[in-house]
């Protein structure tokens, strides 16, 4: 983990709402690993007060790309920047996707905005890679050109009819094991559905929590969560996972 600018590259609407930025910053991406997260400070006064947490999409060469929501304050200051503009940022932070070689089904599940970590774990993964996307509806649908992807809408609007994990249901549920690796992202009610249909199948799974963050790094215990492996315990998101082994905590 380390402080550091960095400059914007490029910054652009993917769709309504869901916004690009490449930031160029060389150390940063170099050590980036898929599923990690970086904190920027997205102005240069002290509002807002606290960072903004966002994953890291993708890294290549001396740049670092991020997808986010406009949702609020620091969003929005963050849509407003241009080429050019210097940010400060933080990380990269937490403990990412762990990519597993020699599996010949690559599952990657993503909810909405849980499509995120997926470009920069495509690249680090080996084999075949299969990529469900869900959302209520055609608009929540973001594909970033995943690797062979099958999309789920609930209302029908594009592809299957119903929720992602009923998609998978679908396709997967009668393969060995042994031959399924899955790495999940997205909504607390997909993971708590996809932990669900792991258990039934007993299917490995990795998964990348949210919550809300304060410093990032563990100092100040406000991201906690219910681990499943330690009675009355607790992991913290941002410095335990965010990512996690399906099976180490309560969703």
């Amino acid at each position: 983990m380390f402080l550091a600018d960095a400059s914007v590259k490029e910054i652009f609407e993917v769709k309504p709402r869901i916004h690009k930025i490449i930031l160029n910053q060389p150390e940063a991406a170099k050590i980036a690993e898929p599923g990690q997260f970086i904190n920027i400070r997205v102005s240069e006064t002290h509002y807002p007060l606290l960072r903004r947490p966002f994953s890291i999409c993708d890294a290549e060469g001396e740049t670092i790309t991020l997808l986010f929501n406009l949702l609020g304050e620091g969003t929005r200051m963050l849509a407003h920047l241009k080429p050019g503009d210097s940010v400060n940022i933080m990380g990269p932070l937490g403990k990412g996707f762990k990519p597993v070689k020699g599996i010949k089904n690559q599952i990657f599940i993503a909810g909405g905005m849980g499509a995120a970590p997926f470009p920069l774990l495509a690249r680090r993964t080996e084999g075949k890679i299969s990529t469900f996307i869900g959302g209520k509806s055609s608009r929540e649908i973001i594909e970033l050109d995943l690797p062979n992807r099958e999309i789920a809408t609930e209302d029908g609007s594009a592809g299957f009819k119903g929720n992602v994990i009923e998609l998978l249901e679908e396709k997967i549920s009668g393969k060995p094991p042994e031959d399924v690796m899955i790495y999940g992202c997205g909504p607390t009610g997909m993971l708590r559905a996809l932990k669900t249909f792991c258990e039934k199948h007993n299917f490995v799974c990795q998964v990348s929590t949210e919550c809300a963050m304060a410093c990032g790094f563990g100092i100040c215990q406000g991201c906690p969560t219910v681990s499943a492996t330690e009675p009355g315990g607790y992991k913290l998101v941002c410095k335990d996972g965010p990512v996690f082994d399906i099976k180490e905590i309560v969703l």
